[in-house]
């Protein structure tokens, strides 16, 4: 019983699958069904009823022919076949024979993809038949027009084209036999083609307006405004070598006469309609036309820097020329009283030898000014190349003259702060005197005699002759090192002397009833007394810190409060 339940389950399961199946089947049947009816009921006879409209001849007639056959071919051929291969693929359905009713659904989806293809071929065509009518009856229209236009502005403005105008004339009148020949092709039926020639008449048509445009001022440019300004440079160039400007440099009329030849060329391009040649090498000439009107104005500019500046850069030559050799004299001077690095004191010798070549260069200069034989352009950068060297020259012994002037400044500043150093030490010894202390250790007499010696050593080095300011100032730099560490050091250890006695004196009511405190304070007392500050210090705060926690703080204030107090005072 239990196998035949199993069987029944298996069976009722298939029949249900199938039955599914089936159902998709169906809709893929109903699908095929309905896009055959679209096709077989598309109204393309009525599409195709347009083309009557149109002149039933030549290239019209013939595709008119071959979309009729082949919708007729869809028809009769195709779409009965699809009925069939529908009722086959039905049937197969009814038999649940899914795998050949697949195949056969796949060759009918091909046959509809088919017949689609050429419903919209036939539409497309059609349209594109329908179209090139429309647009060449308007297309052609507007390019007589412009054919009219062009011919009569050749006939108006015929100078304005010179030896182009025969040539621009005969691709005018190359229109005419075109518009004869689309008007034969559109008489025949033959719209497609006559499409074609309105596209190359359309194109042409563009090329000819841009050439009534461009010609006129290409011509203009070769015939005036280029010989106008070559005339111009000429003159120019005539009336500054009359006023002795010097410019052979330029080789102006070398190019000039080279122009001139080749706007002959340029003219026959034109007279070629080369417009794509020409109009590029008259941007390219006039470029260099207005080059040479700025090397003219350059010259001219560069004549008036001369003229103004020649006699202020001699003056100035002079001036500083004078200036170095006193500046060279007073370093001489210098030398007796002071020491000069070897490379320093050459300065103002190599200032005067570098003065001796300028003063030839500028000689020179103001001779070939004379023989008016050199550009201007040339002599300007000479010039400023003179005057730029004199200046830096000049900077250079101001800045030397003015060291030489600081020497004795620089003498004096430090014969002050060596007597401000002697000050300080002297106060720092007077205070150490004046402090109520045991004694001073050896290390701070040590320190105070390597004091005395740096001072010492800047006396020495300031009665140096000749005086080197440079060692001056090192053994300046190390003497008030020294003596400000000594000082410092002074300081800090008679503030560390009080600080121990008011620290003994708060310790002193901890001894009697605290052995530790009273043995700690004996041995800073001890330490205290042999100059040993820092070991007093230290036993004395560990005494006191045992008895009272926090109380070396509270001393501390109340030691720079006194200390500040004695400041005041």
């Amino acid at each position: 019983m239990q196998y035949i339940i199993i069987v029944v389950i298996v069976l009722l399961a298939l029949f249900i699958g199938g039955l599914i199946i089936r159902r998709k089947h169906s809709v893929v049947i109903q699908r095929l069904e309905q896009e055959k009816m679209q096709i077989q009921h598309y109204p393309i006879f009525e599409e195709l009823s347009k083309v009557k409209a149109l002149n039933m001849n030549g290239q019209t007639e013939e595709k008119f022919e071959q979309w009729r056959n082949m919708w007729t071919e869809v028809i009769d051929v195709h779409i009965i076949k699809i009925d069939s291969m529908l009722f086959d693929a039905e049937e197969y359905i009814d038999r649940f024979k899914f795998k050949k009713a697949s195949v056969v659904e796949r060759e009918i989806e091909e046959y509809i993809a088919t017949c689609t293809e050429k419903q919209n071929q036939i539409i497309n065509e059609l349209n594109e038949l329908i179209g090139s009518e429309e647009k060449n009856r308007i297309e052609i229209e507007q390019l007589k027009e412009h054919y009219r236009s062009a011919r009569k502005t050749l006939l108006a403005h015929q100078y304005s084209f010179g030896p182009a105008l025969s040539t621009l004339e005969t691709r005018v009148e190359n229109f005419v036999p075109k518009f004869e020949e689309f008007d034969r092709l559109t008489v025949e039926g033959n719209y497609l083609q006559a499409r074609e020639i309105v596209l190359a008449l359309h194109s042409e048509s563009q090329i000819i307006f841009d050439l009534l445009t461009e010609v006129p001022t290409l011509l203009s440019e070769i015939q005036t405004k280029i010989p106008a300004a070559i005339h111009e440079l000429r003159s120019g160039q005539r009336e500054m070598e009359q006023q002795s400007y010097y410019l052979n440099h330029l080789e102006l009329n070398v190019f000039l006469d080279n122009v001139e030849k080749e706007l002959d060329t340029l003219k026959e391009k034109l007279a070629a309609l080369d417009v794509s040649s020409v109009g590029p090498r008259l941007d390219e000439i006039n470029n260099e036309i207005e080059n040479y009107y700025d090397l003219l104005e350059k010259e001219v500019i560069a004549r008036k820097y001369v003229d103004q500046n020649c006699d202020e850069t001699f003056n100035t030559l002079n001036e500083v020329l004078r200036a170095t050799k006193e500046i060279s004299n007073e370093a001489v001077y210098v030398q007796s009283s002071y020491h000069l690095p070897e490379k320093e004191a050459e300065i103002p010798k190599l200032g005067l030898k570098q003065l001796e070549v300028i003063q030839k260069r500028f000689e020179l200069l103001v001779s070939r000014v004379k023989e008016e034989k050199s550009a201007y352009s040339s002599l300007q950068e000479e010039l400023v190349e003179i005057s730029e060297e004199i200046e830096r020259i000049q900077d250079e012994q101001e800045q030397f003259s003015n060291r030489l002037k600081n020497l004795r400044i620089d003498e004096n500043k430090a014969r002050a702060q060596l007597d401000s150093l002697k000050r300080l030490l002297q106060e720092t010894d007077r205070q150490l005197n004046k402090a109520n202390i045991p004694g001073i250790p050896e290390e701070m007499d040590k320190r105070l005699e390597e004091a005395e010696e740096q001072l010492f050593i800047v006396m020495q080095s300031l009665q140096e002759i000749p005086l080197n300011m440079s060692h001056v100032h090192s053994n300046l730099q190390n003497a008030e090192k020294c003596i400000q560490e000594v000082n410092k050091h002074a300081k800090e250890m008679i503030e560390n002397v009080i600080l121990i006695e008011r620290i003994i004196q708060y310790g002193n009511r901890y001894r009697t009833s605290n052995s530790k405190v009273n043995e700690l304070l004996l041995q800073a007392e001890d330490a205290f007394h042999q100059y040993r500050y820092i070991k007093a210090l230290e036993d004395a705060v560990t005494a006191v810190e045992l008895a009272e926690p926090g109380a070396i703080k509270k001393i501390e204030e109340l030691v720079q409060d006194e200390l500040y107090a004695k400041v005041q005072n």
